[in-house]
């Protein structure tokens, strides 16, 4: 029967191929278009910052990675095309009119240079793509370095699976996944080209059709079995559930398996070639049946018995071999070896009289820090912001200074841009990019003092010290020894993406920028990239999509760009292959306000190390609340901080310093990038002097050491010695004691680690700056050790761990004790009566005569609004089961020192349960150091307690007749109790080491 030829899919006419063409081209513009000009503009900035070789190679890699893979998988696709069309037989039948194979095969037959070409290309433009992104893998594996350690299974340097094993991992997944498209589109080709006929009981395939397909199939089994030699090697890294690395059960079953495996596979991968050469379709059949068996029972079914029946109720004793390897190898990962670590028992009572604890223990106690960085943010703002324009931080840094011979630390903050500050009806382009473009001036305030008492009209206060700029123009002023000779920053942690500034020369010389409201100034720095010429203002309109840029006459040719402006955006751009810090701080090295940023290398494939992920080993009670940036959380088992960077504040420039000379990967990177990296022979002393031992780390370190100073097998695998970070017991804003205790029972973020100025752990008498950080055990909240590390340039990244034997009270057992004790619950909860807020600093723990010291500053807030700012109060003070609480940390001191203070409970791992807010009327001291009240005072206590009692009453009937005259009561017995109480203490002189009297709770 004769039958028409198939017809084939509607031709577009000239208008619509005309359309689809431009089309086409304007989709490419539009991909291609932003890609070219953020290349253009990321070129100009690599050349401002005098990293643009790190652009080019960068550049380079991803180009070469895009064309090499895309060339590769599309050509071995495009040959595999090419053999199917070739293989398909000479006659093919068609099935009849309405046969949708031939209408698809006549399309592309008629346009065969399109699909032949095509396919291929769009196939290697996504291969491509994608592979580029791996620049850094396929780097690291040409400039890998070794490690000097071998693994404890195979003998291969550590180097192998850091540099070498990654890639090849990489090589194969592309290997499988070409292989892979290769088959489906030789299917696909041999049956629109009439090799493969599903027609028939069976089907019907073709001999060379057949023979194409069992040689990508026997391909792609030989691949499988390079996978298996491989596969050995990722067992040193796999995550078992009590630790990393090859379990008994990997080395005795899996190990084995995957070397049968090996064998099996090659055998099927030749069975597929044999069968495709002596045209048998039984062989290759067979040879995929005995692969998917061999996989189970050998790869699967073996091991699971051998872990049910011999592992698990042996676990101690089999896994112990593999978790001593774990430990060793994690310690050395983290940085966590005896060289480095310095453990030793700590009695945790204390062991000298209170009269020698002040003489022994001066370096500790004549250096506590009052100030809480993460507290005075706002405070900072009240007072030092001048103008609306600027602002500071919600968290401040903490840097230590010698003055006079002594060294000191410090509250340190810029006086930062901040443009979303700005009136609204300032906010238009030339005021946020041509006006307003940088801050002024470096404020700090010593960390142990107060300006005056509270009593005073601006007392509890910071004692601020500033380098700015002065209302007459006026700079390089000196205060405490701190001289600041440029303290215009143009760069910040508080600039946003897209706020940039056009700096730099204006028409006819004038200044325009704001520098103070009696003078104007012109930036005069290196830093910027040129505007002046047509070229490079159409390329910064079109990239921020402002037309101001192209128009504005005030742009001259000597005018710059400022962009990029935060100190952690222009580490990471110089530097890609660091995990950069979440917390850079500002210094001043010579004059010059420089931004200090700490970067990590890091890696995820270090044998038998614990992986943990980043930002969750970084987050705290700071990270939980958005005070403090969260890391990337990203799968570590290796890091070290191996390059410290600064970028001056004024001209933005980035220098990068290797601390760590001797880290592996950041040898490979430096030769990836040769000479980015200066040699840390090059850092000034007075640039060292400020390196602070960073806080990323050390999270990082202390919670792998809360598992890893265990070295008994047996005693890590119960997990019974195990620590954790300390819950931190203070919320922010809570005002009565009660509700403190409900909202720490909420949240169980750690308290973050505290740098603060103390006696080395080694030797009491030596001042130190020093990171420090309880740990608890774990469930429980008594503590376990004491972890601090050294940031002075002579002991920097010398970790020492007290550890305690005893049933020594923790951070959340003291917190309870504080806000449970008669004075302190009382006056809190009068203050949240009186809508006073009370905001909870810091609390350091110190070891201090064999025992602990605890102490937390007490901040109050008049109200609860924006225009509201933390004011110092109270000190509350811990030693020896007592409780000090006064209005200055001397007072707190010397009431537990004494034994005037409050006798505390002892302790319990359920702190609160039992306790009630307002206890019943005591003779305790409360708030100054004598043992008995007087009998007015004691009078003002009874009558606080009973109005307490009263309003609680009243508020459970709903009488608020009763309710309204308990008020009254209560605001007559505070202000008896303020009029004896106050006049009980000897308020300290100005400018010394305290804390302020009781605040006045009203307004």
């Amino acid at each position: 029967m004769a039958t028409r030829p198939p017809v084939g899919l509607p031709k577009l006419s000239r208008r619509s191929r005309i359309l689809l063409i431009v089309g086409v081209v304007l989709l490419f513009g539009l991909i291609t278009g932003s890609r070219l000009l953020d290349t253009y503009v990321n070129w100009l900035w690599f050349g401002e910052v005098q990293f643009r070789n790190v652009f080019s190679t960068v550049l380079l890699t991803r180009l070469s990675l895009f064309l090499a893979v895309g060339v590769v998988v599309g050509g071995i696709v495009g040959l595999n095309l090419w053999l199917a069309y070739r293989a398909r037989p000479v006659f093919v039948p068609v099935s009849g009119p309405d046969d949708p194979v031939a209408r698809y095969r006549t399309v592309v037959m008629r346009r065969m240079r399109l699909f032949s070409i095509g396919i291929p290309v769009f196939v290697g433009l996504i291969a491509g793509a994608s592979a580029q992104n791996d620049w850094q893998q396929v780097q690291l594996f040409l400039n890998g370095q070794p490690f000097g350690i071998t693994d404890p299974q195979f003998g291969h340097d550590i180097g192998f699976y850091a540099f070498q094993l990654p890639f090849y991992n990489w090589l194969l997944s592309w290997l499988f996944i070409t292989t892979a498209v290769s088959f489906i589109g030789a299917v696909i080709a041999h049956y629109l080209f009439g090799g493969i006929r599903l027609a028939g009981r069976g089907g019907q395939l073709s001999g060379p059709a057949r023979l194409h397909l069992a040689l990508v199939a026997g391909t792609f089994v030989l691949l499988k079995a390079v996978a298996y030699f491989f596969d050995r090697y990722a067992l040193l890294l796999h995550e078992n559930e009590k630790f990393v690395g090859a379990s008994y059960t990997d080395l005795n079953a899996v190990l084995p398996a995957k070397l049968i495996l090996l064998c099996i596979a090659v055998f099927c991968a030749v069975a597929f070639f044999a069968g495709a050469f002596m045209r048998n379709v039984q062989l290759p059949a067979i040879a995929t049946v005995l692969l998917v068996l061999s996989s189970v029972l050998v790869g699967a079914a073996w091991p699971a018995v051998l872990e049910q029946f011999s592992v698990k109720p042996n676990a101690i004793q089999k896994e112990a071999e593999s978790i001593t390897r774990n430990i060793a190898a994690t310690r050395q990962a983290f940085g966590l070896t005896d060289d480095k670590v310095t453990t030793k028992p700590y009695e945790g009572k204390q062991n000298v009289p209170n009269d020698q604890v002040k003489t022994n223990e001066a370096a500790t106690l004549g250096n506590i820090r009052l100030l809480d960085p993460a507290v005075l943010g706002r405070t900072f703002t009240q007072f030092q912001q001048l103008r609306p324009f600027y602002g500071f931080p919600s968290k401040l840094d903490i840097d230590r200074y010698t003055v006079d011979g002594k060294l000191r630390d410090y509250i340190v903050a810029v006086r930062e841009l901040k443009l979303d500050s700005l009136p609204q009806g300032q906010r238009d382009w030339i005021n946020q990019h041509l006006i307003y473009t940088h801050g002024n001036g470096f404020v700090y305030a010593e960390a142990n003092k107060v300006n005056e008492v509270a009593d005073q009209s601006n007392g509890g206060y910071p004692d601020f010290k500033t380098g700015e700029v002065k209302p007459n123009g006026d700079v390089g002023n000196e205060q405490n020894g701190i001289k600041v000779d440029q303290p215009r920053t143009y760069y910040g942690e508080l600039f946003g993406t897209n706020d940039y500034s056009i700096v730099g020369g204006r028409p006819a010389g004038s200044a325009a920028e704001y520098d103070t409201d009696a003078k104007s100034y012109t930036y005069t720095g290196s830093g910027g990239v040129p505007i002046g010429s047509l070229v490079d203002k159409l390329a910064f309109a079109a990239y921020y999509g402002e037309r101001n840029i192209l128009f504005n006459q005030s742009i001259a040719d000597e005018s710059k760009i400022l962009f990029k402006r935060t100190p952690r955006d222009r580490v990471q751009a110089v530097a890609p292959w660091l995990t950069v810090d979440s917390d850079p701080y500002p210094a001043v090295v010579n004059g010059r306000i420089t931004w200090i940023v700490d970067g990590y290398t890091t890696l995820e494939n270090y044998p038998y190390a614990q992986r943990t992920p980043l930002g969750d080993a970084t987050n705290d009670s700071l990270t939980a609340d958005g005070v403090v940036i969260s890391q990337v959380n990203k799968p570590v088992n290796y890091i070290r901080n191996s390059v410290k960077a600064t970028v001056d504040a004024y001209d933005g420039t980035v220098s990068l310093y290797a601390i760590d000379e001797q880290d592996p990967v950041l040898k490979a990177w430096m030769g990836v990038f040769p000479g980015t990296v200066k040699p840390s022979s090059d850092i000034k002393p007075e640039l060292r002097q400020h390196f602070r031992y960073p806080e990323d780390l050390f999270k990082v370190q202390r919670q792998i050491l809360s598992k890893y100073h265990v070295s008994s097998p047996s005693d890590f695998y119960s997990g019974v010695s195990y620590w954790a970070p300390a819950q931190d017991p203070t919320i922010d804003n809570v005002t009565s004691a009660d509700a403190q205790q409900a909202e720490a029972k909420k949240r169980r973020d750690a308290q973050p680690p505290f740098y603060v100025l103390a006696g080395d752990p080694n030797d009491a008498s030596k001042v130190r700056f020093q990171l420090t950080s309880p740990l608890v055990r774990e469930n429980r909240e008594f503590m376990a050790a004491y972890v601090s590390v050294g940031s002075d340039p002579d002991n920097y990244g010398k970790i020492n761990v007290l550890q305690l034997n005893t049933d020594a009270k923790g951070p959340q057992q003291i917190q309870t004790q504080f806000l449970t004790s008669d004075n302190v619950s009382r006056e809190l909860n009068v203050l949240a009566l009186q809508k006073t807020s009370v905001v909870y600093g810091n609390l350091l723990t110190l070891p201090v005569g064999g025992a602990l010291l605890y102490v937390e500053p007490v901040y109050i807030e008049r109200a609860a609004n924006n225009t509201s700012f933390p004011q110092l109060s109270k000190v509350l003070v811990w030693y020896g089961d007592r409780v000090g609480y006064a209005s200055t940390l001397g007072e707190a001191l010397e009431q537990v020192l004494s034994g005037a203070g409050s006798v505390v409970p002892p302790p319990s791992d359920n702190p609160g349960n039992g306790q009630t807010s307002t206890p019943p009327p005591t003779s305790a001291t409360p708030g100054n150091g004598n043992s008995a009240l007087s009998p007015e005072l004691q009078r003002a206590v009874n009558d606080i307690d009973g109005a307490l009692a009263d309003i609680k009453r009243a508020q459970q009937n709903s009488n608020f007749t009763e309710l309204g005259q308990a008020y009254q009561r209560l605001d007559d017995a505070t202000k008896r109790f303020k009029q004896y109480n106050t006049g009980s203490a000897s308020p300290p002189a100005t400018g010394q080491s305290s804390v302020v009297p009781s605040p006045t709770p009203s307004g």
